[in-house]
Formats: structure tokens, sequence, C-alpha cells
């Protein structure tokens, strides 16, 4: 029979990993699985200046690399592995499939985010079509570029591409809905001639011919030029697995709890960017993580 856990955390973001120390911390048998990086989506952030304590410069990966250990140090295990289905047993334990083998838990932590939102269009998967400057960025150096998005996620990766292009395109199905702060900021490269920015237009279709992209066509009918097209039009929640439980989800697809994190499935939990209402901010994530913890020993006690 298959080793019983305490807890079984799904993912590894600031909401996983913060359960986890606090979990572990506890005593409880706690084992996190991560099917990509651990740290999640902030391992591939320049920068970050607005998580409390940690200064202004710490970059995403060592500040997942600080929660992970300090998880680590009180016990919790880290584990690959994507968790394909989640259902509850006769006896109460939740029995999750993770690549093809049986995991069994007493409590589960659902805390796998969310994944980016793609634009749907046609040539979207040829080359030169990209989800993440942090790992793609350094590609471009002394081109220009097309940023497809107009959130602070947009806004925050085209001034990451600026470290190598000469130029960025941002292009906004709406107005710019990043913060006061990064459109001031915006602004200023606008001014050098190093951004601009086109609102309200549609992307119709990538262009590019040999499996490599080299623009977009709106649906304006103008094509826009570019060596390399980074999309940031938000995110959909990681929660296919959550299928046959009893959790019940937004119209946005997001994860409902109450105000202890807990789902309408007894005995899962759900925290970070795949809950609904949150404010998809690593600080909070953390936060929230936490809170499930506690409310996961309670629980089991």
């Amino acid at each position: 029979m298959s080793k019983i856990r305490d807890l079984v955390i799904v993912g590894a973001g600031p909401a996983a990993l913060c359960a986890a120390l606090y979990a572990a911390r506890e005593r409880l048998i706690t084992v996190v699985y991560e099917k990509e990086s651990f740290g999640g989506k902030i391992a591939g952030i320049s920068h970050i200046d607005n998580y409390p304590g940690a200064g202004l410069q710490i970059t995403g990966q060592k500040l997942a690399e600080d929660l992970k250990a300090q998880a680590e140090h009180f016990g919790a295990l880290m584990e690959y592995g994507e968790v394909e289905k989640i259902e509850k047993d006769e006896s109460g334990l939740f029995r999750l499939i993770i690549d093809g083998e049986e995991v069994l838990a007493r409590t589960v932590l659902v805390a796998a985010g969310s994944a980016n939102r793609k634009l749907g269009v046609v040539r979207e998967e040829y080359g030169g079509v990209h989800y993440c400057a942090t790992c793609d960025g350094a590609f471009y150096a002394g081109k220009n570029v097309i940023v497809v998005g107009g959130g602070n996620s947009a806004v925050q990766e085209a001034f990451f591409l600026l470290k190598f292009a000469k130029h960025v395109t941002i292009i906004s199905a709406t107005e710019i809905t990043a913060t006061r702060v990064l459109q001031q900021k915006m602004q200023e490269y606008v001014k050098d001639g190093k951004i601009d920015v086109m609102v309200n237009e549609n992307v119709k279709e990538i262009t590019g011919e040999n499996q490599k992209a080299d623009g977009v066509l709106l649906e304006n009918g103008k094509k826009i030029s570019g060596d390399g097209i980074f999309v940031f039009i938000g995110q959909s929640p990681s929660v296919a697995f959550l299928g046959e439980t009893k959790v019940k989800f937004d119209e946005c697809g997001y994860v409902i709890t109450d105000q202890n994190m807990e789902t309408d499935e007894p005995g899962i939990f759900a925290a970070g960017d795949v809950r609904s209402g949150s404010t998809k901010q690593i600080v909070s994530a953390a936060g929230e993580g936490a809170t499930a913890a506690m409310a996961i020993g309670k629980y089991l006690s």
C-alpha cells in the first residue's frame, strides 16, 4: 500500500512553498509536487522589489531558492511530477495519480497557479513566439520585438526586453491597464523612442514562413514586423486534475474557497494564483499558503 502523506501540495510557487514551510514545521508529513520548476512563475522574474524584507533587487530565482530551502529545512519533501487526477476514496483519503503512480494523502493543497493564455491564432506555434521574456529575451539583442498585452505583466516584460532589444512595440486589445507607476515609466521609454504603444488593436494572426514568425497582422489589416513576439494576455488556472472532486469554480475557472482557503471538498484547500479572488501578488500568495497550512493543521487534528 502507498505511504500516506498528511499533506500533498500541488505546485511549487510562493503559496505552495510557504504552506510547505508552515506544515512541515508543525511536523506534518508534507510533499510538494511540481511538474516544471520550483518557484513557479516567480523563478522567471528578473528582479523583485516589493517582497517585504527581501531588499530591492532580489531575483525571482533567488527568492524561490530561499523559500524552497527554508521549507526543506523543516522537512518538506520536494518531488517532480504532474498530478493527473485527484479523487476521494471511501475512507476519506485522497488518491492522487502523479505521472501514472498512486499517492495517498489526508489533505491536498492546490497551489498549481495558472498557465499562460494563448492568442489562439494561426502560426502561434511558430518559432519566435514566446511567453517568457526572462527565458528568451536574450535571443533578441539589438532586434525589434513585439509584446502583445497591456497589463502589468506585459509592460514589465517589455521593460525587461529592452535590456536586449533595440525597440519594443506593445500591442493591446484595450487601453493599457498596467498600474500608474508602470505606465509613467512606459511613457518615458516612449519619449526616448524605445517603445511604441498601440491600443485597441487585436492581433488577427501571426505572420511568417518556414516555421519562423516575422510579425503580426492586425484585424484592421495592418502588418507589424518583429523579430520576436512575446505574448502576455493573462493566465488560465491549472485545475484540470480537479474534475472528479466537489471543488467549485468561479465563472473564470478559478477555485472558490472560504476564508481558510478550504474548498467545497472537505480536505482540499487552494491558495495563490489558482484561487478565486487572488491578488496575483507574491506576498499575498505566501500569506494564503500560511493560512491554508494552519487550517490544514486544524483539519487534521
